[in-house]
């Protein structure tokens, strides 16, 4: 994942294990919550709610914050495969070398930054919550999520946005003030971060930077607006959220390291998107 898109997934690329939710952005107090407490680069705890269905979940953060480019208040939520262990998938990451799509087997993997206050769907299973803040090996707290005899449901998006290898479906108008969903149904791991360009023209610049591997100089077309619609996410993972951005447009993008090296947006996943109002 490129460096300079860094601060706005965290750390995701050092997560070392994989989690199956789906995640929407706040807007009912009537569901139960989820509280997720990030401290410093490694403390974290869980408290309230953990039982199936959709909950708010609640993270903050507290202590020093990470510097560098990798780093970044972040936390993250893991639901493993039956029979997966915290261990297994850890030693998966590390002996590929840091490749997140190791963690496919185990399980998948939502990220999320921190501070932040989202919806997310749980199944009942063995999670473990993270604190991805600093480039490291992330703090830990598991937890157990019940089965619930009337499970909570999400709110219905108004758009949806799909990562594939090595592209993007959906809408490329979005309304601001709008809940939209984002999803990987690639059989990679893929993000979705909509980079705010200066106008059409702009965007198409720096995509075709971007295709040219120039991406210092695609960096500075970028005017500041960032929305990260899915952090670094397994195949089959979701979130949703309710975006609230300057309208006008944006560069839709994944940023993930092929194994060449290459990010997925200098092969194809790259493309002009615009928020309205």
């Amino acid at each position: 994942m490129s460096k300079r898109f860094a601060p706005l997934v965290g750390a995701a690329a050092v997560l070392a294990v994989a989690a199956a939710i789906t995640t929407a952005a706040s807007g009912s107090d009537s569901m139960p919550t989820l509280t997720i407490a990030l401290n410093g680069v490694k403390g974290v705890t869980v408290s309230g709610s953990e039982t199936s269905g959709a909950v708010s979940v609640v993270s903050t953060f507290t202590g020093k914050a990470p510097k560098g480019p990798d780093s970044g208040p972040a936390f993250g939520l893991v639901r493993l495969k039956p029979g997966a262990t915290i261990q297994q998938a850890a030693g998966a990451v590390q002996s590929h070398h840091g490749d997140i799509n190791a963690l496919t087997p185990y399980g998948t993997l939502i990220s999320n930054g921190s501070p932040a206050h989202v919806q997310v769907n749980l199944t009942p299973g063995s999670y473990v919550a993270l604190n991805v803040s600093g480039n490291r090996q992330p703090g830990v707290a598991p937890f157990t999520v019940t089965s619930s005899s009337a499970p909570a449901a999400l709110p219905a998006p108004q758009a949806t946005e799909t990562a594939v290898e090595f592209g993007f479906r959906g809408p490329t108008v979005l309304h601001d003030g709008t809940i939209v969903r984002a999803e990987n149904h690639g059989w990679l791991v893929h993000m979705i971060v909509l980079a705010g360009v200066r106008d059409a023209a702009t965007g198409r610049q720096m995509i075709a930077l971007l295709r040219a591997r120039k991406s210092r100089q695609a960096q500075k077309l970028t005017d500041g607006h960032f929305v990260e619609l899915l952090g670094p996410s397994s195949p089959g993972a979701a979130q949703q959220q309710t975006i609230h951005t300057a309208p006008g447009w944006y560069v839709e993008g994944c940023f993930m390291d092929t194994q060449d090296g290459r990010e997925h947006a200098d092969i194809g996943m790259a493309r002009l998107v615009q928020v309205v109002r």
